[in-house]
């Protein structure tokens, strides 16, 4: 729990090294104003390679936490998860839209409830800002297919917990889920009786966690999740998948390695 925490308030601050950018081409961004938070948020975009070329497509839309660990060394804290390098080696039909976290804010915008000890709580405008705001500038903005069945929420640990948090929240604004290393543990009654209390879930699911988080509730609550949303359809019909990594760390290395066949499972 301590190395879980450590990186959960260490990640609150980006490297201020001056080493070279390594997004790719395929990445930009904007500043959006974030009423519901009271803030500017920055966003990063990818673009597939084709999008200039092919101007009539449309494309599905990946809305994914912690922006500043995505694309670009330079702005990680503790190494990037090189989405856009994965995505561009398999020419991905995607489009993936980073929300920055609110570095000093960040606890309190990914998780959902407030937590006795470490306070927190304000997933609800967080995720209000995305549906509200964020979704329908993006959606004017770029090519993109709207549904639920092609619009995905993806994070790892407050991240992967908020995600799962969305899924209940907006059923048919987010159709796709990467739940990677879930800190359920932040909000873990809440976030269990929420399942427990929804009638169906048709979402698609990609769990994923290490068995070395520095956790050892990490496995069991992913196991305890899966569970639980297994009980709200049948298992046939195949729309969750749980992967748990030996000797998997809390760390952007387990998520990068995973992220390539969390995307071309869920899409």
């Amino acid at each position: 729990m301590k190395f879980i925490l450590t990186l959960l308030f260490g990640i609150l601050f980006c490297s201020s090294n001056a080493q070279e950018s390594t997004a790719s081409k395929q990445v930009s961004s904007f500043s959006i104003e974030a009423p519901q938070l009271n803030t500017t948020k920055k966003i990063w975009v990818y673009l597939p390679k084709e999008y200039s070329t092919n101007p009539k497509k449309k494309y599905p839309v990946i809305y994914m936490h912690d922006g500043q660990n995505l694309f670009d060394t330079k702005t990680s804290y503790v190494g990037e998860w090189n989405v856009d390098e994965t995505l561009d080696s398999i020419s991905a039909q995607v489009i993936v839209i980073g929300i920055e976290h609110g570095n000093e804010k960040r606890m309190e915008e990914l998780t959902p409830f407030k937590h006795q000890k470490y306070g927190g709580g304000n997933a609800d405008n967080y995720l209000d800002f995305i549906v509200q705001t964020l979704k329908p500038y993006v959606d004017k903005t770029y090519r993109t297919k709207i549904n639920a069945n092609n619009t995905a929420i993806f994070g790892s640990s407050l991240g992967g917990l908020v995600s799962f948090y969305g899924a209940l929240k907006y059923p048919k604004i987010f159709g796709k889920v990467g739940c990677f290393s879930p800190s359920f543990w932040f909000n873990r009654k809440e976030i269990f009786e929420l399942m427990e209390q929804t009638k169906t879930f048709k979402t698609k699911i990609y769990f994923l966690c290490g068995d070395n988080e520095g956790d050892e509730d990490m496995v069991r609550d992913l196991n305890n999740m899966e569970i639980q949303v297994n009980t709200k359809r049948c298992e046939c019909k195949m729309l969750n998948k749980k992967i748990i990594v030996k000797d998997g760390q809390h760390n952007e290395k387990l998520w990068r390695e995973g992220f390539k066949k969390a995307y071309l499972w869920l899409f």
